[in-house]
């Protein structure tokens, strides 16, 4: 299993040949980053077709589905070698293809053992295997077994090794057959006892990894892994809309301030102008309540006033009564006599209405004042 492809043993109905069936899954939008872009997978259909050599897995035949497209493979089986970082299952590049020794440096006598290994880069040139191979081919294959993938031997610089450049045509050919006559005769015990482990049954309380677990693993961490690249990128869009509304609300906020500030003088112009009002109210209650309370005197003063006229109404009509019996009594009784006697009542009366509205002004407007001469 691996970011984008998982392969799984198939057998040729037909013939009953085993191959190896490698599903990858496609990218099923130019928007998406999941799966692989289809100019990718033909791209490695045409590379498999135009490569024919013996070290390099043949293309068989290639069937395609609306998810995947299924490279049928020659079946290869690898002796439990993987790079640290799928062990780590840490991200995987070109890099991750470029470990090499030709025999599993990192073998043990347990499948644990030799992923714990590979996860340490724990290695070292069994001389049974590695009695042959000179010292250079050790050096190329020491700088692709480097944990470090940065500093793990690129494809270029691979190509440009010495070992590698030093080998001619003939040179070729006589380490690959060399190495096909290595490669029948070890028939070792260990490694005899290494496949016997590997494919022996595990009993339930074995701590041997479990591959074809560790192959949905990944391929779900994988999946996750995608899943957040889409999050980052709704993140990325999402956060282009936040930045959208902050400018507008940013905007909508100065306009309010602008508004605010313009309502705010209105408001403090308004309130000065009622603390105006107010005062002059209050200044207009002052003055109502002062004229009320002259009003109440001047009432007062009226009403007192009103008694003491009345009183002296009932004195001068009083009077007026002596006075026309003194009248009476001076004049004998005839024509002359009441009509004098009548002349003199109205003249009287006259007199004495005038006197009296005269001291009723008096009283009613002091300002006025003047002495007053009583009659009697």
């Amino acid at each position: 299993s691996g970011q984008f492809a998982i392969v799984k043993r198939c057998i040729e109905k037909s013939t009953g040949v085993e191959y190896a069936a490698k599903f990858i899954k496609k990218r099923q939008s130019r928007a998406s980053r999941r799966g692989v872009r289809r100019e990718e997978i033909e791209r490695e259909v045409d590379i498999l077709q135009q490569l024919q050599h013996p070290n390099i897995v043949s293309l068989h035949d290639v069937y395609e589905n609306r998810t995947d497209v299924v490279l049928i493979l020659e079946l290869s089986v690898c002796r439990l070698f993987s790079a640290p970082e799928i062990v780590n299952y840490e991200p995987l590049g070109l890099e991750a293809d470029m470990c090499l020794s030709g025999a599993s440096p990192f073998l043990g006598d347990t499948k644990q053992e030799t992923l714990g290994n590979i996860s340490a880069m724990n290695y070292d040139f069994d001389e049974e295997l590695f009695s042959n191979t000179s010292e250079l081919a050790k050096s190329f294959i020491r700088q692709l077994l480097e944990k470090d993938t940065r500093k793990r031997m690129t494809i270029q610089e691979a190509l440009n090794h010495h070992w590698i450049k030093s080998c001619g045509p003939m040179e070729e050919d006589n380490a690959a057959s060399e190495a096909e006559k290595k490669t029948e005769q070890l028939q070792t015990k260990r490694l005899k006892e290494y496949t016997i482990q590997s494919h022996s049954s595990m009993p339930q309380n074995n701590t041997y990894a479990n591959f074809e677990r560790f192959a949905h693993v990944v391929e779900d961490v994988s999946l996750m892994e995608t899943g957040l690249s889409e999050v980052a990128g709704a993140r990325h869009t999402l956060q282009g809309d936040i930045e959208a509304l902050l400018s507008i609300y940013n905007d909508k906020e100065a306009w309010y301030k602008e508004e605010s500030e313009t309502a705010r003088k209105q408001l403090s112009q308004v309130r000065y102008e009622f603390r105006k009002v107010e005062a002059t109210r209050r200044l207009l209650q002052e003055d109502m309540k002062a004229i009320d309370a002259s009003l109440e005197s001047i009432s007062g003063k009226y009403s007192q006033r009103q008694s003491q006229l009345d009183a002296l109404r009932q004195e001068l009509n009083s009077e007026l009564q002596w006075l026309q019996e003194v009248m009476s009594s001076l004049h004998p009784e005839g024509a002359n006599g009441s009509i004098l006697s009548s002349s003199l009542n109205t003249d009287v009366k006259q007199a004495l209405m005038e006197l009296l509205h005269q001291s009723c002004r008096r009283e009613l407007c002091p300002e006025a004042k003047q002495p007053l001469t009583e009659s009697g």
